[in-house]
């Protein structure tokens, strides 16, 4: 079942399926997230924004605004 990054719950573990904002899917995809790729939602903040993911090794923080544009499935 698809849903937003920005929906899911610290520790879940999901694989992204598109990124549906033209500006952040060209800056997300020079990082190397792709439709396919494997991430991990590391934490968010006590306030629920930002949030910070780990992909292919590497830490990343977004906004909750961003993530939504996200959709991701469960592993």
């Amino acid at each position: 079942m698809t849903m937003k990054l920005s929906e899911m719950s610290a520790g879940s573990k999901v694989v992204i399926e598109t990124i549906c904002h033209p500006f952040l899917s060209s800056k997300l995809t020079e990082m190397g997230m792709l439709s396919g790729t494997e991430l991990e939602l590391l934490y968010k903040a006590p306030l629920g924004d930002p949030i910070a993911i780990r992909v292919k090794g590497f830490t990343v923080c977004l906004r909750l605004d961003e993530a939504k544009y996200i959709h991701v499935d469960s592993l």
